[in-house]
């Protein structure tokens, strides 16, 4: 028996009111995703995933794997080492559980590689500089951004709260005067390489234009590590503004180094700054072991073999003399990146099924994902394409061209 003083079973709390019973789902809360689908249709816009195997059998000249390291056994076994160690995630966010003595390495050895104080690791190139922006602004600070820059770079701009001036293409003319009317704290942002055209920033001369008015220069430099530079430095390395007291590097660990992930790379201060305010990195989970081991895997083999960064520049300008030369209009290339225009993005996206269909995988760029408004195939070089892939790739793309 329950002695006097015992709580009541729930059996004798008082009945509450009874649950609410929702009414039937109408689905009309999404009923405008069916007239956003046919629009998508209407413009030929419609993007579809397609998983592709392990073992595929077509030639590769759509992803980012410029050094061809992504397969590499050295790196393949740095990241099931580390996996096999450390575990299949970081279990936490930096600030928590997320940093490893792993992640410690990779930064202190990447800032070092790069030319660069410190260096901080994300979970991707997007949420690095999602990172840099918003953490580097406030209100009232301006931020003048080129008209090519990356999504992230764009996503950064539209959350830092910060003002944003949108200035034309790879023109520091334009930048100086934007900075020349403001009186405050001002950033400029910039793609190193621009991801749709492949062409390079006049880094200096941006460089030059901040000094001007004590502006803070911020540099994507995803296309240019591995690419880049004194044994694939960067372009920042390159310019001699790697470490530069104003100067500020995103880059990713996906492309060159063929793993995942992202890093901030600076003065010492700024990247304090970070860890202490920079939402996408103190709310978000540590990057995974796997990918931290096999990014730093390939920075030590890279470090190891400065050639592939010659190669892969190269191979890039190899397939640009072979498409303009068989009369189709190619950007020359300042990295791994080719942009051969189509006549619309209709075109293009048959084009790219084209060459799929020959056993060649091509990039496809069409709006809103290209800043002009033209749509283009985007062909990534490697470093490790033998010739006759080099010369096999740009027949297929000849032979598939559609008529303007």
């Amino acid at each position: 028996m329950l002695p006097d003083h015992a709580p009541p079973l729930l059996c004798d709390a008082p009945a509450g009111p009874p649950a609410a019973v929702p009414r039937p789902a109408s689905g009309a809360a999404f009923d405008w995703i069916d007239a956003a689908r046919a629009e998508r249709h209407r413009a030929g816009l419609v993007r579809t995933l397609r998983p592709r195997p392990a073992d595929s059998p077509l030639l590769d000249l759509a992803g980012n794997d410029y050094l061809g390291l992504a397969r590499h056994p050295e790196v393949t076994r740095g990241a099931a080492e580390a996996a096999d160690r450390w575990g299949a995630g970081a279990t936490g966010s930096r600030l928590v559980t997320g940093s490893t003595e792993l992640h410690a390495q990779l930064e202190r050895e990447l800032a070092e590689f790069c030319g660069f104080e410190a260096a901080l690791v994300l979970s991707s190139g997007y949420t690095a500089n999602l990172a840099a922006v918003t953490a580097l602004t406030a209100p009232g600070t301006l931020v003048v951004s080129d008209a090519g820059n990356h999504a992230s770079l764009i996503d950064g701009c539209r959350l830092s709260r910060a003002r944003t001036e949108v200035v034309p293409h790879a023109d520091p003319a334009a930048v100086r005067a934007a900075l020349a009317g403001h009186r405050g704290r001002a950033l400029a942002l910039t793609d190193s390489v621009f991801s749709v055209d492949g062409d390079a920033a006049p880094l200096p001369a941006l460089a030059d234009a901040c000094r001007t008015r004590d502006a803070a220069l911020l540099v994507d430099d995803a296309h240019g590590l591995g690419v880049l530079g004194d044994g694939g430095r960067g372009a920042l390395r390159a310019a001699g503004l790697a470490g530069d007291a104003d100067v500020v590097a995103t880059v990713t660990l996906s492309k060159s180094l063929g793993a995942q992930g992202g890093a901030v790379l600076g003065p010492a201060r700024v990247i304090e700054h970070l860890v202490n305010t920079a939402r996408s990195f103190i709310f978000d989970t540590g990057l995974a072991p796997a990918a931290t081991g096999g990014a730093l895997a390939a920075l030590r083999l890279l470090r190891r073999e400065p050639h592939r960064p010659e190669r892969v520049r190269q191979v890039a300008r190899e397939l640009h003399a072979r498409l303009t030369a068989a009369g189709l209009t190619a950007v020359r290339p300042d990295a791994a990146v080719i942009s051969v225009r189509a006549p619309s993005p209709e075109a293009a996206v048959r084009w790219a099924a084209d060459c799929r269909a020959a056993g060649l995988a091509v990039g496809c760029f069409r709006p809103p994902s290209v800043p002009d408004g033209i749509s283009r195939l985007r062909l990534t070089a490697r470093a490790d394409l033998t010739d006759a892939q080099i010369s096999t790739a740009a027949g297929v793309i000849v032979a598939t061209a559609p008529v303007a």
